[in-house]
């Protein structure tokens, strides 16, 4: 049986009810998208109502008769809450039904008040003012261009553009092609360097995060829209990170370039999703062929490493950072020792959702 099956399986037996399950007591959490995009890949694969009922009784428990969603605030204009919207695009299809639209058109006015920085980038949340974080690109960008694709006639997609390149631009490090964390415009954070506003360190799943979201938003806009500069960020991105995979077990580590460090591991979350980002862009012709042998040692990495079955047949997956993030009520300082002190779990959603992501698409390219 293929891993994606073995994946799915377990998904559905172990939380017949995603929202339900004890660590999210009904909250409107981005992970529970992540997973989804997963059966979402699984559904238009296979065309198998199964997937589709999942995405449906998930996404129902949330959205209102009226359009609401709960647990969602709009006030906190946090881009992580418009993550799970991604899914409604496929529901309000199948169906029609306008609280799907009401939802779709609430988080894409969140998007269009969301304060910015003075280049149009957007803030993270209104609690982290002035900084553009690479998870933040992963959480909106994407819905972005598939709002304005679906139902502006495919207008501003010079901005959904202009989002990647200002968000590269101003964290690339110019030596090792990395992408750091965040940027603080203001340079004002305990965090931020003060010459650049940069945070201090490489974390794998923020880039994982960016190249992700990459991928997603090229196969949005091809066919409509010059997706070359996307191309060449992700191909510039991934020389950077080929060079700091671990080269025994080619995964990656936590804090990416500094493998040999004490305390630093190999994580699960950010080399399942450069596996899926690998992957996908090989299908969609973003890299050449000569990236072939790399994807598919990428996924075996991954396998290898951190996939587990349990004696029920269920799919676990290990080595999971469970949270990371600068400043907040912890003082992050995005130090090395912050993240690797961070908890480690098993079957964490961002996690799980990317391997399952990860599997679907490598899948097709091994056979």
């Amino acid at each position: 049986m293929k891993l994606s099956q073995v994946a799915l399986t377990t998904l559905f037996e172990r939380y017949p009810i995603l929202p339900q399950t004890k660590t999210y007591h009904g909250k409107w959490s981005y992970d529970i998208g992540v997973v989804l995009q997963g059966v979402k890949m699984a559904y238009l694969q296979t065309n198998e109502a199964v997937y589709y009922d999942y995405i449906q009784e998930t996404m129902d428990y949330y959205i209102q008769e009226d359009g609401s969603i709960k647990g969602y605030n709009y006030e906190s204009m946090n881009i992580d809450y418009v993550n799970n919207g991604k899914l409604l695009f496929l529901l309000y299809k199948e169906t029609k039904n306008e609280k799907y639209k009401k939802a779709l058109d609430l988080l894409f006015q969140q998007l269009e008040n969301m304060p910015r920085t003075s280049e149009g980038g957007f803030w993270h949340k209104k609690i982290y003012p002035n900084q553009i974080w690479l998870d933040g690109l992963y959480m909106g960008t994407p819905f972005l261009a598939e709002y304005l694709l679906t139902f502006k006639k495919g207008e501003r997609m010079a901005e959904v553009i202009h989002h990647f390149e200002l968000c590269y631009n101003r964290t690339v490090d110019q030596q090792t092609g990395l992408l750091y964390h965040a940027w603080d415009e203001k340079k004002e954070q305990f965090w931020a360097n003060p010459q650049t506003g940069l945070s201090p360190n490489f974390w794998g799943r923020s880039m994982g995060w960016y190249m992700m979201a990459l991928v997603d938003t090229i196969e949005l806009l091809q066919g409509s829209t010059d997706t070359k500069t996307l191309e060449e960020i992700f191909v510039r991105c991934l020389k950077a990170l080929k060079k700091v995979r671990d080269e025994n077990t080619h995964v990656w580590y936590q804090v990416l370039d500094q493998g040999e460090r004490h305390g630093n591991y190999l994580e699960a979350s950010a080399s399942s999703m450069i596996a899926y980002a690998t992957a996908k862009a090989l299908r969609l012709e973003v890299l050449s062929d000569e990236w072939r042998s790399f994807s598919q040692e990428t996924y075996q990495g991954v396998v290898n490493e951190f996939v587990f079955l349990t004696n029920e047949g269920w799919l676990n997956l290990t080595r999971n950072c469970e949270v990371a993030g600068l400043g907040g009520e912890d003082a992050r300082d995005g130090s090395f020792v912050y993240y690797i002190s961070e908890p480690i779990i098993t079957n964490d959603f961002k996690g799980y959702g990317a391997f399952l992501q990860a599997a679907l698409e490598n899948e097709p390219l091994l056979e």
